[in-house]
């Protein structure tokens, strides 16, 4: 088995794992959506109060990179099951 395939058996394997990332970094944008809101209507309330804070939640779109990535693997290993399985099945009934 060359790397590739042994590294889709593996990530496979753990795609549920890579749902529970994907379901965090959704949660993560609520705080995110609510700052950028903020600062859009420009009240003040959350956003502008502390550097840091507008740093770190500035810094959670770069965090969905990860969770785009990672959801196109989850698509690409899922298709490539299905059309394994699918070839399997037309093996099996010829």
């Amino acid at each position: 088995m060359n790397a590739w395939n042994k590294f889709w058996s593996w990530y496979e394997s753990k795609i549920l794992g890579s749902v529970i990332l994907i379901a965090i970094i959704q949660f993560i944008q609520v705080p995110h959506m609510i700052w950028n809101a903020d600062i859009m209507l420009e009240t003040g309330i959350v956003s502008r109060v502390h550097p840091v804070i507008d740093w770190l939640l500035y810094g959670v779109d770069l965090i969905e990179i990860i969770s785009i990535i990672n959801v196109g693997m989850i698509m690409f290993a899922l298709i490539k099951k299905r059309r394994a399985s699918k070839k399997q099945s037309d093996v099996i009934e010829k």
